[in-house]
């Protein structure tokens, strides 16, 4: 099952959060997601856990106790939704409307 953990502190590392999940039960992947201009953690990240119920047991556990000054965030992972490419500039660009005959 794959945990969404946010609120993150700048210092909590991925081990950090591989103890704190693994007195639930066995953690199979922990990944803390970094901006990828700046290489600097953005505050939250996800672990994966082999069981469910264990999952469950470790988001009940976790959710608002305090690492690094910072109450977490843990809740089940929603999927992935896909987003589409391009901000609509070039969509929406339009005719501008032009000329005509002026009589002055």
């Amino acid at each position: 099952m794959n945990i969404y953990v946010g609120n993150l502190s700048p210092e909590t590392g991925e081990e950090d959060l591989r103890e704190a999940f693994k007195s639930f039960g066995e953690v199979t992947s922990v990944s803390i997601i970094k901006d990828k201009y700046s290489g600097e953690p953005r505050g939250f990240g996800f672990v994966e856990m082999s069981k469910k119920e264990e999952a469950q047991k470790a988001i009940a556990g976790l959710s608002g106790t305090e690492v690094h000054g910072r109450t977490l965030n843990v809740n089940e992972a929603r999927p992935r939704t896909e987003r589409s490419g391009g901000g609509g500039y070039r969509d929406s660009r339009g005719g501008g409307g032009g000329g005509g005959r002026r009589s002055w």
